[in-house]
């Protein structure tokens, strides 16, 4: 007696296929948006990191005078 189960279906078959298809692209398009926005952030993060930096070494702006009062 054949099993029914193990039999191919075609139907199936183009089926997963397609779905198959489908969910790779969907990764494709996906991952290319998590790389971005991680090339994003890393590139936020290092602009901030340097500006602190600059910041922290350099002098501090001299202040301006203030006008002597006249008695």
């Amino acid at each position: 007696m054949s099993k029914p189960w193990s039999k191919k279906n075609p139907l199936l078959s183009v089926f997963l296929s397609g779905a198959n298809a489908w969910a790779g692209a969907a990764r494709g398009m996906w991952a290319a948006e998590f790389r971005r926005q991680h090339a994003e952030a890393m590139k936020e993060g290092s602009r901030q990191a340097a500006s602190f930096w600059t910041a922290a070494l350099t002098p501090p702006a001299p202040g301006r005078k203030k006008p002597r009062k006249r008695r």
